[in-house]
């Protein structure tokens, strides 16, 4: 075994010196890269991918799943500031039905369904108020978190003390309601009306003006409030219009914008210059029927055709002066012939008479400018670990769609009396800055998904490789083959020694001299120089 391995080795080795270097170059390049496919390939596949299993919990939260995750033994990964945890994709359902099995995580949340479970004689009435008031508040919020267009609620309810006299006036309980809304979504007048009746008939003692209801981009949702001066004074009522107005060009815009950049990357903010001016008048109006023409509409006509001829006939165009003669006819004239005759013609035309009554509405908006804030992250990270921001060319694409959507809105808010001269390019602002927690809520991290082509050229590759290889072995083999057949039809020859020639006294002397020379070289040098001295 032994023999053979080495043979195998000396082998390999007289292989190896027998290539030039280019070939030793390109067998070395093939085995290293063919090293590095399968080990990253194994390292690939073999990785486990993360994904989230929780989102947007707190640290306490947090703290629980991370406990039960150490005990099973479990590998996984914290991230978002510690708001959520990532663990194998293949292990993740499995984790998520065995940790709601054990009530993890717990929330803190109290519904009704605690006092059945957990009630006790030593519960102090202090307790039970707090409890109460806590799974009231959860049990609303599910309540609310179930309507079309919410995602979530967090609701906070200020309950007033009970009076120990009957005869104190009854205090009233206030409530203020966080929305997180879906994107996009637009709540109209009846939906935000049925909601303040919802939270109102839900707790006792609460009216609709003791409610505060916000989303989550600090958008307020109010009823529908009347503007006439019923109650308060005029300041008040002018300010209420001028932020009702405010208000409603600010939601347009941050809905509109948010839809098409994100609702966590655009902020807007609206302030309106309102003409409160009121005027009553009455116009009485007289216009023609035949606007071209500037003639009425013919009501009635009257024509009277007078002739005459013979004695005592006036001249024409003289009319009767004396005291018999009738005013304006002509008068006779003794003895004398001639004709007379008169045509009179009498129309009455008919004009459109218009009575109007204006009253002009107090609310215009007179000028109007609106702010815009733009996050110019991109929402990745560079090399560096730093967000990417958006490129010079990138913001002025933004900026242009932004400004031509603001330039409508203007236009078409402000009055048209008052807009003829203003240019909607000077009435914008657009700001780019990088946002403080730009992150928006229940977004989930997602693991980096690599593209189906990647797994199609490295497949490819690979059978490239090996098809070299195999291609190279098979080349090398078939070498060796022809090396050896050339090796075994070689012909063998017999080479014949060289006979040698028969002793002479020439020769028998040299041998004598080589001899002497090499046994006794004084003698030998004396020798030659007797013989150099003799000739």
């Amino acid at each position: 075994m032994k023999q053979k391995l080495e043979n195998y080795k000396n082998k390999l080795i007289e292989y190896w010196r027998g290539k030039s270097t280019k070939q030793k170059g390109f067998l070395f390049s093939m085995v290293l890269l063919f090293l590095i496919i399968v080990i990253g390939g194994t390292v690939f596949f073999t990785r486990s991918t993360m994904v989230p299993l929780y989102n947007d919990l707190s640290m306490q939260e947090i703290g629980q799943i991370k406990a039960e995750l150490d005990t099973r033994g479990v590998k996984y990964e914290v991230k978002n500031a510690g708001s959520s945890i990532l663990v194998p994709s293949e292990q993740a359902d499995t984790l998520l039905v065995d940790l709601a099995a054990q009530g993890i995580p717990d929330s803190g949340n109290i519904d009704y369904s605690f006092f059945s479970k957990n009630s006790s004689w030593g519960m102090t009435e202090n307790e039970f108020d707090v409890m109460k008031l806590d799974a009231m508040q959860s049990e609303l919020a599910n309540l609310i978190s179930g309507i079309s267009g919410i995602e979530d609620a967090n609701v906070m309810i200020n309950l007033p003390k009970d009076q120990v006299f009957v005869s104190q006036e009854q205090q009233t309980a206030s409530a203020s309601v966080v929305l997180t809304t879906t994107p996009g979504y637009q709540f109209d007048a009846g939906q935000i009306k049925s909601l303040y009746h919802l939270v109102s008939k839900t707790v006792p003692n609460l009216p609709t003006e003791n409610i505060v209801i916000m989303d989550q981009n600090f958008n307020y949702y109010d009823q529908e409030s009347s503007t006439t001066v019923a109650s308060g004074d005029a300041y008040t009522t002018q300010q209420n219009v001028k932020k009702d107005i405010e208000r409603d060009i600010q939601r347009r815009v941050q809905q509109m914008l948010g839809t098409m950049i994100g609702s966590n990357k655009v902020v807007a903010s609206v302030t309106a210059d309102i003409d409160f001016t009121q005027e009553n008048r009455t116009e009485n109006l007289v216009e023609p029927v035949d606007e071209e023409a500037m003639e009425g509409l013919p009501v009635s006509a009257e024509t009277i055709r007078e002739t005459y001829t013979g004695e005592g006939a006036a001249a024409a165009d003289e009319v009767g002066v004396g005291d018999e003669d009738v005013a304006n006819y002509p008068a006779a004239e003794n003895g004398g012939n001639g004709d007379y005759e008169r045509t009179q013609d009498s129309i009455n035309y008919e004009f459109d008479r218009i009575t109007r009554e204006i009253v002009e509405s107090p609310y215009k908006i007179r000028d109007l400018g609106i702010q815009i804030a733009v996050d110019n992250t991109k929402g990745t990270l560079n090399e560096n670990g730093e967000p990417e921001l958006l490129t010079a060319q990138e913001q002025t694409e933004v900026e242009n769609s932004i400004a031509s959507i603001l330039n409508s809105i203007i236009s078409t808010s402000i009055d048209e009396s008052y807009g003829a001269d203003i240019n909607p390019a000077d009435k914008t602002s657009i700001v780019f800055q990088e946002f403080n927690g730009n992150q928006a809520q229940g977004q989930t991290p997602t693991a980096p998904m690599i593209p189906m082509w990647v797994y199609i050229v490295g497949g490819v590759l690979l059978l490239a490789i090996i098809g070299l290889i195999i291609m190279l072995v098979r080349r090398n083999k078939q070498q060796d083959e022809e090396i050896s057949e050339e090796v075994t039809t070689q012909q063998t020859f017999e080479v014949p020694d060289i006979e040698e020639p028969a002793d002479t006294e020439a020769s028998i002397r040299r041998k004598q001299l080589e001899k002497m020379a090499t046994d006794k070289p004084d003698e030998f040098a004396k020798l030659l120089r007797s013989w150099i001295a003799e000739d």
